[in-house]
């Protein structure tokens, strides 16, 4: 079965210049990148901030050119952002943004804006439209009548529910779904991740999730992609990857986990800081922070290699 959207070995640097004149350096900010997002799953992709799950989700809406590698979707490359054909995909194609407020016009009512996308696609018939934006609306959990506030009238999470309802109009194959619950409460959080999963459920969507908090990946993902300074280091079904991880960053993002239970006390939480992208550690990028590092790991990148268990781990000693 072809996936839905497949990002095939993707890798996009940016110059970063000392000077006006003087290109001194790349920032690699994703380095050979490959992830599936298939229809009624979710593929969640969790690191650290400056890991490149951001850059990841630009790439997989078409929104940045890879340098290297393609983007797929339903196996066709994805067209050349702002053309006619990238516009008639962006239906198909939907992101959901951290900051709901921001996401929002503060001018425009709620329903206006569910309305909105009908309209600029032409979905619909023009007297039927606003009982679609209703019926979206009742879909995500709001009441008809919040349909005529103002974002600034609602609360974080009724504001991250009209995003959704509008990211629902044009009934997408796909939503791309940037850190959508970190700006909210722990409480507010289980109710957009329960959402999602239910308009999943009910609309068949694939989603890419991105975030950097590993507990809510595991909750809403099939699949877990973990990214380190642009690369992924190990990738698989999401339940693998959590309860037996085989890559030392995936052990220290267990770690960090909350959890009432001491079934990973045997792991240890990160430790140092990210270094700068723009000036990566040789070999595997996670030497200077892990544990189990050896000689062979500042000399040697260690590719990401297919397990028994359907996982792919970039590590020299994975398991070990």
């Amino acid at each position: 079965m072809v996936a839905l959207l497949s990002i095939e070995h993707v890798s996009k640097c940016y110059p970063i210049s000392s000077s006006l004149f003087r290109r001194q350096r790349d920032l690699i900010a994703v380095d050979d990148v490959n992830l599936d997002v298939s229809a009624g799953r979710t593929t969640g992709v969790v690191g650290e901030s400056g890991c490149g799950k951001s850059t990841t989700a630009r790439l997989a809406l078409g929104l940045e050119k890879p340098d290297f590698g393609r983007v797929l979707f339903e196996g066709m490359p994805m067209p050349v952002f702002g053309s006619r054909a990238w516009r008639a995909l962006r239906r198909q194609m939907q992101m959901v943004f951290q900051d709901p407020l921001n996401a929002l016009d503060r001018r425009m009512t709620v329903l206006r804006q569910v309305l909105e996308p009908l309209e600029i696609h032409g979905i619909g018939e023009s007297n039927q439209r606003k009982d679609r934006a209703i019926e979206l609306l009742r879909a995500v959990g709001l009441r008809v009548d919040q349909g005529e506030h103002y974002p600034h009238e609602l609360s974080g999470g009724q504001r991250q529910r009209v995003v959704l309802a509008r990211a629902l109009a044009s009934n997408p194959r796909i939503l791309v779904c940037d850190e959508p619950v970190s700006a909210l409460d722990v409480s507010i959080q289980a109710q957009i991740i329960n959402l999602l999963a239910d308009l999943q459920a009910l609309f068949g969507v694939g989603i890419l999730f991105i975030s950097h908090d590993l507990r809510v990946v595991r909750h809403i993902s099939h699949e877990i992609v973990v990214m380190y300074l642009g690369k992924v280091v190990e990738q698989g079904r999401s339940d693998d990857i959590i309860e037996t991880p085989s890559h030392p960053y995936t052990r220290a993002l267990v770690a960090a986990m909350p959890t009432i239970s001491d079934g990973h006390e045997y792991f240890t939480a990160p430790t140092g800081e990210l270094p700068d992208p723009s000036n990566r550690p040789s070999g595997c990028a996670y030497h200077p922070r892990c544990p189990l590092a050896r000689p062979i790991c500042k000399e040697t990148p260690p590719a990401l290699t297919a397990c028994a268990d359907n996982r792919r781990v970039a590590c020299h000693f994975a398991g070990t």
